[in-house]
């Protein structure tokens, strides 16, 4: 008499609990792990992209140079707000901004500023102005790297030569680095599946 033990075989599945081995369900996991990862890239690419045309918008409406906004104010007249005073633009209509400025306002303004969305956002602007498309972006540069890429920004906007049609044109290049990273990661996403 013959005991036979049930294991797996019959078409890779376990026969005792009709599963996949624990390797293939782990393989499982880890590829859609990827692929939800890529996911989630292509839709902050795509929310960066939106954020990067409204910015455009924007700036295209009222460029300004010394800085980040003007706000109208109480008798009609407009007011600049550097770094240290935007939280006033809370409170008053946004009638220009500079590239940064224009990227924060479209996000939804100064509580916005710290978002990754906006972080992310000025992250590709300084790719697409001081590295080449073949270079990879740098999405989490430490905090001190993201300062001085916001002050190189800033620079460039307030050079006493830059025009808005410039200012602009460089958002508009950013659109186009946000389409190309987005066709990377639908790369990435046919390849996860």
């Amino acid at each position: 008499m013959s005991i036979g033990v049930a294991g797996p075989r019959a078409g890779g599945l376990d026969q005792r609990t009709r599963r996949a081995p624990r390797r293939h369900r782990k393989e499982e996991r880890r590829r859609l792990v990827r692929q939800d990862q890529v996911a989630v890239r292509l839709a902050e690419l795509h929310r960066i992209r939106a954020l990067l045309e409204d910015a455009v918008v924007m700036v295209n409406v009222g460029w300004i140079q010394n800085a980040w906004f003007a706000v109208v104010d109480d008798q009609g007249g407009q007011r600049r707000l550097t770094a240290r005073e935007i939280h006033l633009a809370d409170d008053r209509p946004v009638s220009g901004a500079c590239l940064v400025g224009g990227i924060v306002h479209a996000a939804g303004g100064p509580d916005a500023a710290h978002s990754q969305l906006v972080q992310r956002t000025l992250d590709l602007t300084w790719h697409t102005l001081y590295e080449g498309p073949a270079q990879p972006v740098r999405w989490c540069p430490s905090p001190a790297v993201r300062a001085a890429h916001v002050r190189d920004l800033t620079r460039w906007n307030d050079h006493p030569q830059r025009t808005a049609r410039q200012v602009s044109a460089l958002l508009e290049s950013a659109v186009e680095a946000a389409d190309a990273q987005i066709a990377l990661r639908r790369g990435q996403q046919r390849a996860a599946t």
